[in-house]
């Protein structure tokens, strides 16, 4: 390609790509390595993609894809998905049965509280909004980490936990994505979302954990983490 085609505006960089089509630039490098995208190289190494493919790429009748909500996906729907990941996940996870009904009990309940809020944030379309749907998720795993403690869970215990219910709500966003007509992008930027946002709470359920166990020497007491978490 000549040099004023590398001037042409109809090619961009990396990053701009990545706006134009509001996924990360990692997603757009498998992209184009897959032939998905019109893409040049050019001599020192950068790629360069066509404007008008990209956009070509985007939803032709919206703006932004249609909320969660809108596809049938809810906290109610997603608690039912954990219950039977929960009755599957028994035999593999032996602390699960040592629980008693009301720990259950307050484990879904913070899960609900935790699966609302993850899903406000994904649906919100103002960053000050997200932000405080995402610090409100993060302080019920938080909490989740406490309770965990105090019941004498082991952050190993108590992360293998996490991620175990972490795959049935990728699960069902995606399936929600499918049936609401979700583009590629739209679903990738979707996803990726939420991966990014389940990464942080991860991090405050085993922050939250640590915090309880060292707490005078030990973790508080359930009764005390039980009561804590229903004043919110």
């Amino acid at each position: 390609m000549s040099r004023s085609g590398l001037r042409d505006p109809d090619w961009v960089g990396l990053s701009e790509a990545s706006r134009v089509l509001g996924v990360s630039p990692a997603t757009l490098r498998r992209w184009s390595d897959a032939g998905r995208l019109r893409v040049f190289t050019t001599p020192g190494g950068h790629r360069r993609f066509s404007r008008s493919a990209l956009e070509r790429l985007l939803p032709a009748d919206r703006s932004r894809r249609p909320s969660i909500r809108s596809a049938g996906l809810s906290p109610t729907r997603i608690a039912r998905t954990y219950r039977r990941a929960s009755r599957d996940a028994s035999p593999e996870l032996p602390w699960v049965l040592t629980l008693s009904d009301e720990q259950r009990l307050l484990f879904r309940e913070r899960g609900h509280v935790l699966a609302a809020t993850l899903l406000q944030y994904l649906d919100s379309t103002q960053a000050e909004t997200a932000a405080h749907h995402l610090r409100e998720a993060a302080s019920s795993a938080s909490e989740y980490g406490t309770i965990a403690a105090a019941l004498g869970l082991s952050l190993s215990q108590t992360v293998e936990g996490f991620l175990r219910f972490r795959a049935p709500f990728h699960h069902e966003l995606a399936v929600a994505a499918r049936r609401s007509g979700f583009d590629t992008a739209e679903t990738t930027d979707l996803l990726e979302t939420a991966e990014r946002a389940m990464d942080r709470l991860l991090v405050a359920t085993m922050t939250g954990h640590g915090l309880a166990a060292r707490g005078s020497g030990r973790p508080r007491s359930v009764a005390a983490s039980i009561d804590e978490a229903r004043k919110e």
